[in-house]
């Protein structure tokens, strides 16, 4: 039980390193989260600071991801008696609310994308890149960063049904996946209705650095 927990706490406590506010302070002396959308994501960061501290919080968040799972699968290996793929697992749930839930930052977090996507990424490499490049090239067509997030968010799971090998770790991730996803929409909850309403704010590169 406690290599449960630790796995949980640690990967909660990785999620809570919020790039953007550390990024956005150290380059443009303000909190992005005070700027645009108010959220510490890559998106509002390429907004209100520019291209190069998205870039460089969108590595970061994805890293949290990275990192989480790999502490995941080393405590696995020295734990006797633990249920691996559960392990990573709450690694990836965990990683996801510290991002979204900052307990350094007053929880108020970005929408776990980023994040996510490093949590797929090394998950499953070959569900990772489906994702990425289906949300690349719906935000390409449409310019629409939301539209990308979600659609991902809710191909997610819909894959771990159909595809059932280059997981890191055997065993089933489908509740997983579920609920990951449902997250991530959850998180998207205004983008969706603003999207609906054709009121969602298009991805636009003018006057970013």
């Amino acid at each position: 039980m406690s290599a449960y927990i630790i796995v949980t706490l640690v990967a909660y406590l990785l999620g809570s390193i919020s790039f953007s506010v550390i990024i956005s302070k150290k380059m443009a002396g303000f909190d992005v989260r005070e700027k645009g959308s108010g959220n510490a994501g890559a998106t509002n960061m390429l907004r209100s600071v520019g291209k190069k501290g998205a870039i460089f919080t969108l590595i970061g968040d994805c890293l949290k991801g990275v990192v989480a799972i790999l502490f995941a699968i080393i405590v696995g290996k020295i734990a006797k008696n633990t249920d691996k793929a559960l392990l990573v697992q709450l690694a990836g749930i965990a990683v996801v609310l510290g991002h979204t839930f900052p307990i350094f930052f007053g929880f108020k977090g970005g929408k776990g994308v980023a994040t996510s996507l490093g949590v797929l990424l090394i998950i499953n490499w070959q569900i990772g890149l489906i994702c990425l490049v289906f949300a690349l090239l719906l935000m390409a067509l449409t310019r629409f960063v939301s539209l990308g997030s979600v659609s991902a968010a809710i191909l997610f799971p819909v894959l771990t049904i159909f595809i059932h090998s280059h997981y890191i770790v055997d065993g089933s991730y489908i509740i997983f996946a579920l609920l990951l996803g449902a997250f991530v929409v959850f998180n998207h909850r205004a983008n969706v209705k603003r999207l609906l309403e054709g009121k969602e704010n298009k991805l636009s590169f003018k006057g970013t650095k």
